[in-house]
């Protein structure tokens, strides 16, 4: 037997974990042997080693046995494995402060009562809040994940050379001394990608807004991170939901809306809330995308599985290149369309396959047990001298 390998017994010994975890991983097809001979015996190796520390990471976290599952089975290809660690850190961090929320709150809760004081019942109430944040946690580590992943197929292999955050910046013209609002900022990665960009002169405000208060934690870090001296006098962060915007009328010379109206149930109501608080002559960018991009992906999936969807909605139904500008011609007298000219050439399977794993759809349920099938069918399709061609139909409404 090659050196590299280890015994059940030896591995569970470097790991300091039971054998019988590791066989309980091997028989939830969490982790597998890399190795097992024909006497069945099972060997593991250091790499294994690596994906154990993520399995025993992530039930820490407070993660379930489908959710581990779900996220390991990517565990072969190391763009994953770093992404993944760096995202543990981070969510590591929201653990801590959450923490410290919770411990704070107890204090304050026990000095009163020690004093002789009445149960405070808020404070109650504001421990049980802060201890059922674990689930949200999760969600925010795996959306983060998902977001992770399609950004980074973009930036390796778009045919267009100036990226597509760049791209947008230069559509919007923002200057010094505007009011501007952008709904749904994501992991702020608009405003990563153009820090040098960002206007920071004299009554400049820029407020970026999220339903997800995880998504703010994170754009703020990595925002703020750049640049911070000067940023944190012009942008700041604020959570809630689009349909409600918590801001009077005439509020804003711009609202920014990247590639998050087909996410909403009624984009109307939300053009018409936009409509409300940008001032007159104020001007909202919306992006979007056509029926035909990444349709390449789609046709790939089915052809390996039919019952597969990669959403449970067409986004581009809800709002679209093909009918943004008659949804928002109904609250704005001029209505622009441009579109990002671009596509992708993928050369290698593994960024595609994150991809695909990260979609909101029922792949995993087909996928996950076949995982391996699955990867080469994608590295065949990926392997080809000329690459594997995936159109983008992305674009932004100007609505004045």
């Amino acid at each position: 037997m090659d050196e590299k390998y280890l015994t059940s017994g030896q591995f569970a010994k470097m790991a300091k974990v039971s054998v019988r975890t590791v066989r309980f991983y091997d028989k939830q097809n969490i982790l597998k042997p890399s190795y097992v001979s024909e006497t069945g015996s099972r060997y593991y190796t250091a790499e294994d080693l690596v994906k154990l520390q993520q399995i025993l990471l992530y039930k820490y976290l407070g993660f379930s046995l489908d959710e581990i599952k779900e996220l390991m089975v990517k565990a072969e290809d190391q763009n994953f494995m770093v992404d993944s660690m760096k995202l543990q850190q981070t969510l590591i961090r929201d653990k801590i402060d959450q923490m410290r929320l919770v411990q704070k709150a107890i204090d304050d809760t026990l000095a009163l009562y020690e004093e002789g004081s009445e149960m405070n019942w808020d404070n109650m109430l504001r421990i049980i809040e802060l201890t059922s944040m674990e689930n949200s946690l999760n969600r925010q580590y795996q959306n983060a994940s998902n977001v992770s992943a399609r950004i980074r197929l973009h930036k390796l292999y778009s045919v267009n050379q100036q990226g597509w955050f760049s791209w947008l910046f230069d559509q919007m013209h923002l200057k010094s001394g505007m009011k501007i609002l952008e709904l749904g900022c994501g992991n702020g990665a608009l405003w990563v990608e153009n820090a040098d960009r960002i206007p920071r002169g004299k009554g400049t405000k820029i407020i970026l807004s999220d339903i997800s208060g995880g998504m703010l934690q994170d754009a703020s870090r990595a925002i703020l991170g750049t640049k911070a001296d000067t940023l944190k006098k012009v942008i700041s962060f604020h959570e809630f939901d689009c349909n409600e915007i918590p801001y009077p009328e005439n509020s804003f010379d711009v609202v920014i809306a990247n590639h998050m109206l087909f996410y909403c149930e009624d984009p109307e109501k939300v053009a018409k809330e936009i409509r409300r608080v940008l001032k007159p002559g104020g001007c909202l960018y919306a992006s979007t995308y056509g029926s035909r991009h990444m349709k390449e992906i789609t046709e790939l999936v089915k052809e390996f599985d039919e019952r597969i969807e990669l959403a449970a909605t067409e986004l581009y139904h809800v709002f679209g290149l093909e009918n943004g500008a008659e949804i928002l011609g109904e609250y704005f007298t001029q209505v622009e369309q441009s579109i990002y000219d671009d596509a992708l050439v993928v050369d290698k399977a593994e960024p595609l396959l994150e991809y695909i794993m990260s979609c909101h759809g029922n792949q995993n349920q087909y996928i996950i047990d076949r995982y391996k099938e699955f990867k080469l069918f994608v590295e065949k399709k990926t392997g080809r001298k000329k690459g594997f061609t995936i159109t983008k139909e992305a674009g932004l409404f100007t609505a004045k």
